[in-house]
């Protein structure tokens, strides 16, 4: 893959430094959604002298060539992973916990939105706020709980 990153680099006209590749590195080992105070922390363990403005550099550039992914779960956060594994996710509002939906669930809404806004959507990704099952039973104990008072 990291090959592949920088023949896809080199054919727009850019290098692959150590710090696309630190930063590359880190969201492919984690296979995870980091934050960027995340990939900095670990950033800063493989290259001490990176700093956080070089980190944030790179994680915009490195989106904007559609190489990793940015994608926003609330409170204004955003958090990073590799692209090109298509998938959505489901956040809980309360506790904050998430779920991956799979892209082929939303295939249609997607060709819908094309086809009636003429748009050729080229990037998806969608987050959804809501209440997580648990939550919801939680709230519906404490409301059966205020009744009975």
């Amino acid at each position: 893959m990291q090959a592949s990153i920088q023949t896809r680099l080199r054919s727009l006209g850019f290098r692959m430094t150590p710090q696309r590749l630190a930063i590359y590195k880190i969201l492919q080992e984690s296979g995870d959604h980091l934050t960027a105070l995340e990939i900095c922390d670990r950033a800063q363990e493989r290259i001490p002298a990176i700093d956080e403005a070089t980190v944030y550099r790179t994680l915009s550039f490195l989106s904007q060539q559609g190489i990793i992914l940015a994608a926003h779960i609330g409170g204004g956060q955003l958090v990073y992973e590799i692209a090109g594994r298509e998938h959505h996710h489901l956040i809980c509002r309360r506790c904050g916990s998430a779920q991956e939906i799979d892209h082929h669930l939303l295939t249609p809404l997607y060709q819908e939105f094309q086809n009636s806004t003429g748009y050729c959507i080229d990037g998806m990704h969608v987050t959804f706020f809501g209440l997580c099952p648990q939550c919801q039973q939680e709230l519906e104990r404490m409301s059966h709980t205020e009744m009975e008072d």
